[in-house]
């Protein structure tokens, strides 16, 4: 069963007028895993189509999407895999891939129907491709770490990329999540911008009853949405993207736009935030 949304792209004059439940309605993601379904939100900042798949005891197939107007979800488009649940089966042109919690499976454009069965909870990344490149499985072991932050600041993280250029060509997919150590909460901090990108956020492992302050907005005027568990989040290009939680958790970033340079950010001082 497939269940498909589409979110509108918000300028930042806007968005300085938006209250809780307009702020939410535009940039929040919840109800995003429901066990024998494919939920999907086709977002117009760059595309960007962002979901998920919970098979549970039967099989799903996500062959296409009306949103792209294409006759196959992939004809034109490349996609990313996470698992974040327990190990289960990606298939696409009649090759099965076992992943377990953590591993991506990465699809190039034109890569056919995406089959789905056993345990795993899909977490789903897709935008527009000009060229295709091998699908490939990208276990933790082959993903490039990096370590930031430190225990002082409570931003002591790792973060693990995935879809990067060192690791799986891809067109315009990037992709990662990042690991706190014991007593850090802060995600992304500094913050930064990357106006020739847009990001989308997807918080998971958080516990029961604890929440993520996810802060976005211009840096003159910044906002602030709480996330709960295995809820995304939109970031347009213009806003910053951080958070800090009540506790323990794990978040999924993901950016497409008009580079795969993960440095190309725009830093924002903490006196110019407001």
């Amino acid at each position: 069963m497939l269940k498909s949304e589409t979110r509108y792209a918000i300028d930042p004059a806007t968005a300085k007028t938006l209250g809780t439940d307009d702020l939410r309605k535009h940039f929040h993601v919840g109800d995003l895993f429901a066990e024998g379904e494919i939920r999907l939100v086709y977002s117009h900042y760059d595309r960007l189509i962002l979901g998920s798949a919970v098979p549970g005891n039967g099989t799903l197939t996500l062959s296409e999407m009306p949103e792209t107007g294409t006759k196959t979800f992939l004809e034109r488009r490349e996609m990313a895999i996470l698992n974040i649940g327990e190990t289960g089966t990606a298939k696409v042109d009649g090759t099965s891939y076992e992943l377990a919690k953590g591993e991506v499976l990465y699809i190039g454009m034109g890569g056919g129907a995406v089959e789905f069965s056993g345990p795993g909870r899909f977490y789903l990344l897709s935008a527009p491709a000009h060229q295709t490149y091998p699908t490939t499985h990208i276990r933790e072991a082959d993903a490039r770490r990096v370590e930031l932050g430190s225990r002082d600041q409570a931003n002591e993280r790792v973060i693990i990329q995935v879809l990067h250029p060192e690791v799986c060509k891809s067109c315009q997919l990037l992709m990662g999540y990042t690991q706190f150590q014991p007593g850090s909460l802060w995600n992304t901090m500094p913050a930064h911008l990357h106006d020739r990108r847009m990001e989308a956020y997807l918080y998971f492992d958080v516990d029961e009853g604890q929440r993520v302050f996810h802060f976005m907005g211009e840096p003159s005027e910044t906002r602030h949405i709480v996330m709960g568990n295995e809820e995304a989040v939109i970031s347009p290009p213009w806003s910053i993207h951080c958070g800090a939680g009540t506790g323990s958790y794990t978040f999924c970033w993901a950016m497409a736009g008009d580079n795969v340079d993960f440095t190309d950010m725009d830093m924002v001082a903490m006196e110019d935030l407001r």
